[in-house]
Protein backbone atom coordinates (compact mmCIF):
# COMPACT_ATOMS: atom_id res chain seq x y z
CA UNK A 1 0.00 0.00 0.00
CA UNK A 2 1.30 3.52 -0.93
CA UNK A 3 1.48 5.98 2.12
CA UNK A 4 1.21 9.37 1.99
CA UNK A 5 2.84 11.94 4.64
CA UNK A 6 0.30 14.72 5.77
CA UNK A 7 2.99 16.73 5.63
CA UNK A 8 2.08 17.11 2.06
CA UNK A 9 -1.53 17.88 2.89
CA UNK A 10 -0.09 20.40 5.03
CA UNK A 11 1.81 21.85 2.23
CA UNK A 12 -0.81 22.29 -0.11
CA UNK A 13 -0.04 20.36 -2.75
CA UNK A 14 -3.06 19.45 -5.40
CA UNK A 15 -3.14 15.74 -5.63
CA UNK A 16 -4.72 14.13 -8.40
CA UNK A 17 -8.33 12.16 -8.30
CA UNK A 18 -7.66 8.98 -6.64
CA UNK A 19 -7.32 6.52 -8.97
CA UNK A 20 -6.74 3.41 -6.24
CA UNK A 21 -8.98 3.61 -2.74
CA UNK A 22 -7.68 5.86 -0.43
CA UNK A 23 -7.43 5.43 3.70
CA UNK A 24 -7.04 7.88 6.03
CA UNK A 25 -6.43 5.58 9.12
CA UNK A 26 -6.28 7.18 13.03
CA UNK A 27 -8.41 9.97 12.93
CA UNK A 28 -11.09 10.70 15.31
CA UNK A 29 -14.01 10.74 12.80
CA UNK A 30 -17.66 13.08 13.60
CA UNK A 31 -19.83 10.97 11.38
CA UNK A 32 -22.46 14.01 11.70
CA UNK A 33 -24.83 10.49 12.08
CA UNK A 34 -26.06 11.38 15.08
CA UNK A 35 -24.24 11.44 18.14
CA UNK A 36 -21.68 8.79 16.18
CA UNK A 37 -17.81 9.93 16.99
CA UNK A 38 -14.85 6.84 16.06
CA UNK A 39 -11.77 7.61 17.60
CA UNK A 40 -9.05 6.62 15.93
CA UNK A 41 -10.92 5.24 13.15
CA UNK A 42 -10.52 4.41 9.34
CA UNK A 43 -12.14 5.88 6.18
CA UNK A 44 -12.01 4.50 2.64
CA UNK A 45 -13.18 5.94 -0.28
CA UNK A 46 -12.90 4.90 -3.86
CA UNK A 47 -14.19 6.05 -7.22
CA UNK A 48 -15.65 9.58 -5.29
CA UNK A 49 -17.34 7.16 -3.00
CA UNK A 50 -17.03 5.92 0.45
CA UNK A 51 -16.74 2.16 1.09
CA UNK A 52 -16.07 1.49 4.58
CA UNK A 53 -15.95 3.41 7.72
CA UNK A 54 -15.40 2.37 11.00
CA UNK A 55 -12.91 1.59 13.86
CA UNK A 56 -11.54 -2.24 12.78
CA UNK A 57 -12.00 -1.42 9.24
CA UNK A 58 -8.98 -3.18 6.89
CA UNK A 59 -7.26 -1.00 4.42
CA UNK A 60 -7.25 -2.40 1.01
CA UNK A 61 -4.67 -3.63 -0.89
CA UNK A 62 -3.03 -1.30 -3.21
CA UNK A 63 -4.72 1.62 -1.39
CA UNK A 64 -3.13 5.01 -0.36
CA UNK A 65 -2.68 5.37 3.05
CA UNK A 66 -3.23 8.96 4.85
CA UNK A 67 -1.76 9.23 8.33
CA UNK A 68 -5.00 10.92 10.36
CA UNK A 69 -3.40 10.25 13.80
CA UNK A 70 -4.47 13.62 15.91
CA UNK A 71 -6.64 14.76 13.33
CA UNK A 72 -10.45 15.36 13.11
CA UNK A 73 -11.94 13.89 10.04
CA UNK A 74 -15.45 15.12 8.80
CA UNK A 75 -18.22 15.26 6.32
CA UNK A 76 -17.74 18.60 4.16
CA UNK A 77 -19.19 21.49 5.58
CA UNK A 78 -22.43 22.83 2.72
CA UNK A 79 -23.69 26.43 2.97
CA UNK A 80 -27.60 26.08 3.07
CA UNK A 81 -27.66 29.73 1.84
CA UNK A 82 -24.39 31.97 0.11
CA UNK A 83 -23.88 34.14 -2.89
CA UNK A 84 -21.02 31.75 -4.24
CA UNK A 85 -20.36 31.90 -8.03
CA UNK A 86 -22.96 34.81 -8.12
CA UNK A 87 -21.29 37.84 -6.22
CA UNK A 88 -18.10 39.19 -6.35
CA UNK A 89 -18.03 42.36 -4.26
CA UNK A 90 -21.51 43.39 -2.57
CA UNK A 91 -21.10 46.85 -3.09
CA UNK A 92 -20.89 47.02 -6.70
CA UNK A 93 -23.87 46.35 -8.89
CA UNK A 94 -22.26 44.84 -11.84
CA UNK A 95 -20.38 41.81 -10.01
CA UNK A 96 -23.80 41.16 -8.49
CA UNK A 97 -25.98 38.76 -10.28
CA UNK A 98 -27.92 37.54 -7.46
CA UNK A 99 -31.15 40.71 -7.58
CA UNK A 100 -33.20 41.49 -10.81
CA UNK A 101 -34.37 45.07 -9.81
CA UNK A 102 -36.11 46.01 -13.28
CA UNK A 103 -36.64 42.65 -14.62
CA UNK A 104 -40.01 41.97 -15.38
CA UNK A 105 -40.28 38.28 -14.07
CA UNK A 106 -39.43 37.00 -10.92
CA UNK A 107 -40.21 33.45 -10.33
CA UNK A 108 -38.55 32.24 -13.63
CA UNK A 109 -35.46 33.94 -13.09
CA UNK A 110 -32.76 31.31 -13.00
CA UNK A 111 -29.51 31.54 -11.21
CA UNK A 112 -27.44 28.78 -12.74
CA UNK A 113 -27.04 30.67 -15.70
CA UNK A 114 -24.91 33.07 -13.62
CA UNK A 115 -22.95 31.13 -11.98
CA UNK A 116 -19.48 32.07 -12.41
CA UNK A 117 -16.80 28.35 -11.80
CA UNK A 118 -13.79 31.09 -11.37
CA UNK A 119 -14.46 33.17 -8.78
CA UNK A 120 -12.52 34.04 -6.19
CA UNK A 121 -14.41 33.74 -3.43
CA UNK A 122 -15.18 29.79 -4.49
CA UNK A 123 -11.47 29.17 -3.61
CA UNK A 124 -11.62 30.93 -0.15
CA UNK A 125 -14.80 28.77 1.01
CA UNK A 126 -13.48 25.66 -0.27
CA UNK A 127 -9.72 25.90 1.96
CA UNK A 128 -12.25 26.38 4.68
CA UNK A 129 -13.98 23.31 4.14
CA UNK A 130 -16.90 24.28 2.17
CA UNK A 131 -17.45 21.70 -0.50
CA UNK A 132 -21.31 22.41 -1.58
CA UNK A 133 -23.65 25.29 -1.44
CA UNK A 134 -26.82 26.91 -2.21
CA UNK A 135 -26.26 29.81 -4.61
CA UNK A 136 -29.34 32.24 -3.93
CA UNK A 137 -31.06 35.29 -5.14
CA UNK A 138 -32.30 38.53 -3.62
CA UNK A 139 -36.09 39.36 -4.09
CA UNK A 140 -36.43 43.22 -5.81
CA UNK A 141 -39.24 43.87 -7.96
CA UNK A 142 -41.66 41.07 -6.49
CA UNK A 143 -41.47 39.00 -3.31
CA UNK A 144 -40.04 36.14 -5.57
CA UNK A 145 -36.37 36.13 -6.30
CA UNK A 146 -36.35 33.12 -8.66
CA UNK A 147 -34.78 29.61 -8.93
CA UNK A 148 -31.38 28.86 -6.86
CA UNK A 149 -28.65 26.53 -7.96
CA UNK A 150 -26.79 23.89 -6.33
CA UNK A 151 -23.26 24.19 -6.44
CA UNK A 152 -19.85 21.74 -5.91
CA UNK A 153 -16.95 23.95 -4.99
CA UNK A 154 -14.70 21.36 -6.72
CA UNK A 155 -11.78 22.68 -8.37
CA UNK A 156 -11.49 20.07 -11.00
CA UNK A 157 -15.26 19.00 -11.59
CA UNK A 158 -18.64 20.59 -12.76
CA UNK A 159 -19.24 23.90 -10.51
CA UNK A 160 -23.47 23.71 -11.15
CA UNK A 161 -24.53 20.31 -8.88
CA UNK A 162 -28.62 21.45 -10.10
CA UNK A 163 -30.18 24.23 -11.64
CA UNK A 164 -33.70 25.29 -10.42
CA UNK A 165 -32.85 23.48 -7.08
CA UNK A 166 -35.01 25.81 -5.40
CA UNK A 167 -37.42 29.04 -5.32
CA UNK A 168 -37.02 31.94 -2.99
CA UNK A 169 -39.28 34.50 -1.54
CA UNK A 170 -39.68 37.36 0.65
CA UNK A 171 -42.32 37.98 3.27
CA UNK A 172 -42.27 40.20 6.49
CA UNK A 173 -40.66 43.83 6.50
CA UNK A 174 -38.65 43.08 3.42
CA UNK A 175 -41.75 41.17 1.68
CA UNK A 176 -44.66 43.39 2.39
CA UNK A 177 -42.16 47.34 1.32
CA UNK A 178 -41.79 45.05 -2.42
CA UNK A 179 -45.31 44.02 -2.73
CA UNK A 180 -46.32 47.67 -2.00
CA UNK A 181 -46.35 48.54 1.70
CA UNK A 182 -47.70 46.15 3.83
CA UNK A 183 -47.95 42.10 4.82
CA UNK A 184 -50.98 41.73 3.86
CA UNK A 185 -49.72 43.03 0.12
CA UNK A 186 -47.16 40.85 0.13
CA UNK A 187 -49.69 37.30 1.49
CA UNK A 188 -52.07 38.78 -1.25
CA UNK A 189 -48.95 38.38 -3.98
CA UNK A 190 -48.31 35.11 -2.80
CA UNK A 191 -51.80 34.27 -2.84
CA UNK A 192 -52.23 35.35 -6.62
CA UNK A 193 -48.95 33.61 -7.85
CA UNK A 194 -49.19 30.07 -6.37
CA UNK A 195 -53.02 30.65 -7.23
CA UNK A 196 -52.26 31.64 -11.01
CA UNK A 197 -49.68 28.62 -11.34
CA UNK A 198 -51.83 26.11 -10.41
CA UNK A 199 -54.55 27.46 -12.66
CA UNK A 200 -51.84 27.09 -15.37
CA UNK A 201 -50.89 23.72 -14.47
CA UNK A 202 -54.39 22.87 -14.47
CA UNK A 203 -55.17 24.59 -18.20
CA UNK A 204 -52.23 25.52 -20.01
CA UNK A 205 -53.86 26.67 -23.02
CA UNK A 206 -57.47 29.19 -21.21
CA UNK A 207 -54.10 31.11 -19.39
CA UNK A 208 -53.39 33.94 -21.13
CA UNK A 209 -56.94 34.73 -21.71
CA UNK A 210 -58.78 37.51 -19.69
CA UNK A 211 -54.80 38.76 -18.38
CA UNK A 212 -54.11 42.01 -19.03
CA UNK A 213 -50.72 43.67 -19.47
CA UNK A 214 -50.07 44.38 -15.82
CA UNK A 215 -51.07 41.19 -14.72
CA UNK A 216 -48.54 40.38 -11.57
CA UNK A 217 -48.55 36.75 -12.87
CA UNK A 218 -46.30 36.33 -16.38
CA UNK A 219 -46.48 33.07 -17.78
CA UNK A 220 -42.72 32.54 -17.49
CA UNK A 221 -43.36 32.70 -13.72
CA UNK A 222 -46.59 31.06 -13.04
CA UNK A 223 -44.11 28.06 -14.84
CA UNK A 224 -41.83 28.41 -12.58
CA UNK A 225 -43.98 27.66 -9.82
CA UNK A 226 -45.82 25.06 -10.93
CA UNK A 227 -42.42 22.90 -9.40
CA UNK A 228 -43.28 24.32 -5.99
CA UNK A 229 -46.93 23.94 -6.10
CA UNK A 230 -46.52 20.36 -6.29
CA UNK A 231 -43.72 19.65 -3.89
CA UNK A 232 -40.98 19.37 -6.32
CA UNK A 233 -39.23 22.60 -5.09
CA UNK A 234 -38.92 23.75 -1.92
CA UNK A 235 -39.75 27.32 -1.41
CA UNK A 236 -36.81 29.15 0.62
CA UNK A 237 -39.14 31.96 2.51
CA UNK A 238 -37.36 34.33 4.25
CA UNK A 239 -39.73 35.61 7.54
CA UNK A 240 -38.34 36.13 10.93
CA UNK A 241 -41.32 37.40 12.87
CA UNK A 242 -43.50 34.34 14.89
CA UNK A 243 -46.85 35.10 13.34
CA UNK A 244 -46.06 35.90 9.95
CA UNK A 245 -44.19 31.92 10.16
CA UNK A 246 -47.89 30.47 11.37
CA UNK A 247 -49.75 32.74 8.45
CA UNK A 248 -47.29 30.90 6.11
CA UNK A 249 -48.03 27.60 7.68
CA UNK A 250 -51.77 27.69 7.16
CA UNK A 251 -50.68 28.05 3.52
CA UNK A 252 -50.01 23.82 4.18
CA UNK A 253 -53.79 23.68 4.37
CA UNK A 254 -54.74 24.72 0.77
CA UNK A 255 -51.26 23.18 -0.93
CA UNK A 256 -50.62 19.36 0.96
CA UNK A 257 -47.71 19.37 -1.26
CA UNK A 258 -46.13 22.77 -0.46
CA UNK A 259 -41.84 22.65 1.00
CA UNK A 260 -41.64 25.29 2.54
CA UNK A 261 -38.25 26.24 4.21
CA UNK A 262 -38.07 29.31 6.52
CA UNK A 263 -34.96 31.29 6.33
CA UNK A 264 -33.98 33.82 8.94
CA UNK A 265 -36.52 33.23 11.53
CA UNK A 266 -35.34 34.77 14.52
CA UNK A 267 -38.51 34.47 16.06
CA UNK A 268 -38.86 30.63 15.07
CA UNK A 269 -38.81 29.78 18.57
CA UNK A 270 -42.05 30.98 19.96
CA UNK A 271 -43.74 28.98 17.74
CA UNK A 272 -41.35 25.78 17.56
CA UNK A 273 -44.37 22.91 18.21
CA UNK A 274 -46.01 24.46 15.34
CA UNK A 275 -43.53 24.35 12.89
CA UNK A 276 -42.34 20.83 13.94
CA UNK A 277 -45.24 19.74 13.48
CA UNK A 278 -45.88 20.79 9.98
CA UNK A 279 -42.66 19.24 9.50
CA UNK A 280 -40.73 22.53 8.00
CA UNK A 281 -37.43 22.88 8.25
CA UNK A 282 -35.69 26.16 9.53
CA UNK A 283 -32.29 27.90 8.36
CA UNK A 284 -31.41 30.25 10.41
CA UNK A 285 -27.89 32.04 12.39
CA UNK A 286 -26.65 30.93 15.83
CA UNK A 287 -25.38 34.60 16.87
CA UNK A 288 -29.09 36.05 16.22
CA UNK A 289 -29.95 37.61 19.59
CA UNK A 290 -30.55 41.39 18.77
CA UNK A 291 -33.97 43.33 18.04
CA UNK A 292 -32.54 44.72 14.89
CA UNK A 293 -36.02 45.27 13.66
CA UNK A 294 -39.52 45.26 14.78
CA UNK A 295 -40.08 41.65 13.56
CA UNK A 296 -37.25 40.25 15.19
CA UNK A 297 -37.95 41.82 18.72
CA UNK A 298 -37.86 38.68 20.38
CA UNK A 299 -34.87 37.21 18.79
CA UNK A 300 -32.73 34.83 21.24
CA UNK A 301 -29.66 32.78 20.91
CA UNK A 302 -31.85 30.11 22.12
CA UNK A 303 -33.49 29.91 18.91
CA UNK A 304 -31.71 26.71 17.52
CA UNK A 305 -31.84 25.06 21.12
CA UNK A 306 -35.60 25.30 21.98
CA UNK A 307 -35.87 24.19 17.69
CA UNK A 308 -33.75 21.50 17.85
CA UNK A 309 -35.38 20.38 21.34
CA UNK A 310 -38.93 20.40 19.55
CA UNK A 311 -38.18 18.35 16.50
CA UNK A 312 -37.38 20.84 14.09
CA UNK A 313 -34.41 20.40 11.61
CA UNK A 314 -31.87 23.07 11.66
CA UNK A 315 -29.11 24.19 9.20
CA UNK A 316 -26.68 27.29 10.21
CA UNK A 317 -26.46 29.43 7.27
CA UNK A 318 -24.16 32.64 6.80
CA UNK A 319 -27.15 35.32 6.47
CA UNK A 320 -25.64 38.65 6.25
CA UNK A 321 -25.61 40.62 8.89
CA UNK A 322 -23.13 39.48 11.26
CA UNK A 323 -20.17 37.26 10.19
CA UNK A 324 -21.61 38.58 6.41
CA UNK A 325 -22.88 35.89 3.86
CA UNK A 326 -19.56 34.09 3.40
CA UNK A 327 -19.38 30.33 4.31
CA UNK A 328 -15.77 30.15 5.85
CA UNK A 329 -17.16 31.11 9.39
CA UNK A 330 -19.62 28.27 9.72
CA UNK A 331 -17.83 25.55 11.91
CA UNK A 332 -17.25 28.73 14.61
CA UNK A 333 -21.19 29.44 14.53
CA UNK A 334 -21.88 26.20 14.75
CA UNK A 335 -19.07 26.15 17.87
CA UNK A 336 -21.52 29.42 18.97
CA UNK A 337 -24.27 26.97 19.03
CA UNK A 338 -22.67 24.63 21.01
CA UNK A 339 -21.69 27.13 23.52
CA UNK A 340 -25.64 28.68 23.88
CA UNK A 341 -25.92 25.70 25.73
CA UNK A 342 -23.40 26.75 28.41
CA UNK A 343 -24.91 29.75 29.49
CA UNK A 344 -26.63 29.87 32.46
CA UNK A 345 -30.89 29.48 31.46
CA UNK A 346 -29.30 28.94 27.94
CA UNK A 347 -30.59 26.36 25.15
CA UNK A 348 -27.69 25.04 22.69
CA UNK A 349 -26.88 21.92 20.30
CA UNK A 350 -24.67 19.22 21.16
CA UNK A 351 -21.22 19.21 19.55
CA UNK A 352 -22.93 16.20 17.16
CA UNK A 353 -26.13 18.22 16.51
CA UNK A 354 -24.14 21.49 15.80
CA UNK A 355 -22.07 19.53 13.06
CA UNK A 356 -24.96 18.23 11.74
CA UNK A 357 -26.48 21.60 11.06
CA UNK A 358 -23.72 22.61 8.92
CA UNK A 359 -23.41 18.87 7.25
CA UNK A 360 -26.40 16.85 7.49
CA UNK A 361 -28.92 18.69 7.74
CA UNK A 362 -28.09 21.46 4.81
CA UNK A 363 -27.79 18.12 2.69
CA UNK A 364 -31.33 17.06 3.98
CA UNK A 365 -32.98 20.40 3.30
CA UNK A 366 -31.25 20.90 -0.48
CA UNK A 367 -32.20 17.61 -1.23
CA UNK A 368 -28.81 16.06 -1.25
CA UNK A 369 -29.07 12.58 -0.05
CA UNK A 370 -25.90 11.45 -1.14
CA UNK A 371 -24.03 13.43 1.01
CA UNK A 372 -23.91 14.84 4.00
CA UNK A 373 -22.86 12.01 6.44
CA UNK A 374 -19.46 9.92 6.41
CA UNK A 375 -21.32 6.27 5.89
CA UNK A 376 -20.98 3.96 3.34
CA UNK A 377 -22.23 4.80 -0.23
CA UNK A 378 -22.08 8.72 0.75
CA UNK A 379 -20.01 10.87 -1.69
CA UNK A 380 -16.65 11.11 -0.74
CA UNK A 381 -17.18 15.04 0.02
CA UNK A 382 -14.40 14.99 3.31
CA UNK A 383 -12.26 17.21 5.42
CA UNK A 384 -9.34 16.48 8.12
CA UNK A 385 -8.86 18.85 10.29
CA UNK A 386 -5.76 20.23 12.69
CA UNK A 387 -8.25 20.26 15.54
CA UNK A 388 -11.76 21.19 16.27
CA UNK A 389 -13.88 22.18 13.85
CA UNK A 390 -15.77 23.89 15.80
CA UNK A 391 -13.18 26.35 17.36
CA UNK A 392 -12.28 28.88 15.73
CA UNK A 393 -8.54 28.15 15.47
CA UNK A 394 -8.57 25.08 14.17
CA UNK A 395 -8.61 25.16 10.18
CA UNK A 396 -8.42 21.91 7.31
CA UNK A 397 -5.26 20.44 6.20
CA UNK A 398 -6.87 18.89 3.32
CA UNK A 399 -10.20 18.56 1.47
CA UNK A 400 -11.54 15.99 -0.90
CA UNK A 401 -15.19 16.37 -2.85
CA UNK A 402 -16.07 13.32 -4.91
CA UNK A 403 -13.12 11.89 -3.68
CA UNK A 404 -10.89 14.42 -5.63
CA UNK A 405 -8.32 16.23 -3.15
CA UNK A 406 -8.56 19.85 -3.54
CA UNK A 407 -5.68 22.69 -3.38
CA UNK A 408 -5.36 24.16 -0.19
CA UNK A 409 -4.64 27.50 -1.92
CA UNK A 410 -6.72 30.24 -3.16
CA UNK A 411 -5.78 34.06 -4.34
CA UNK A 412 -5.45 35.19 -1.13
CA UNK A 413 -2.87 32.90 0.07
CA UNK A 414 -1.34 33.71 -3.13
CA UNK A 415 -1.03 37.39 -2.95
CA UNK A 416 0.21 36.30 0.79
CA UNK A 417 3.03 33.86 -0.62
CA UNK A 418 3.69 36.73 -3.24
CA UNK A 419 4.11 39.58 -1.17
CA UNK A 420 5.45 38.50 2.67
CA UNK A 421 8.97 38.09 1.93
CA UNK A 422 9.57 41.31 -0.02
CA UNK A 423 12.91 43.20 1.63
CA UNK A 424 12.77 47.26 2.25
CA UNK A 425 13.89 47.92 -0.82
CA UNK A 426 11.38 45.93 -2.50
CA UNK A 427 8.50 47.80 -1.47
CA UNK A 428 7.08 50.79 -3.77
CA UNK A 429 8.40 54.27 -3.02
CA UNK A 430 5.24 55.38 -1.74
CA UNK A 431 6.06 53.10 1.44
CA UNK A 432 8.36 54.39 4.23
CA UNK A 433 12.02 53.25 4.20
Amino acid sequence: MKRLAITLLLAGAPLPAAAAPVAITGATIMTARGETVIDGGTLVFDNGRITAVGKDVAVPAGATVIDGKGRILTPGIIAATSDLGISEVNGVRETNDGSARQSPFSAALDLSTAINPRSIHIAISRMAGVTRAAALPDSAGSIFGGQGALISLSASGATLTRARALQYMELGETGGRIAGGSRPAAFAQLANMLAEAQRLALNPAAFDRGQDSGSLAKRLDAEALAPVIDGRQPLFVHVERASDIQELLKLKARYPALRPVLVGAREAWLVAGEIARAGVPVITHSLYDLPDDFESLAASRNNLGVLQAAGVTVAIAPLGGIGGTSPVNLPSYAGNAVAQGLVPGGKGLTRAQALAAITANPARILGLADTGTLEVGKRADLVLWDGDPLELMSAPVAVWIDGAAQPMTSRQSELAQRYKALGRTDLPLQYPR
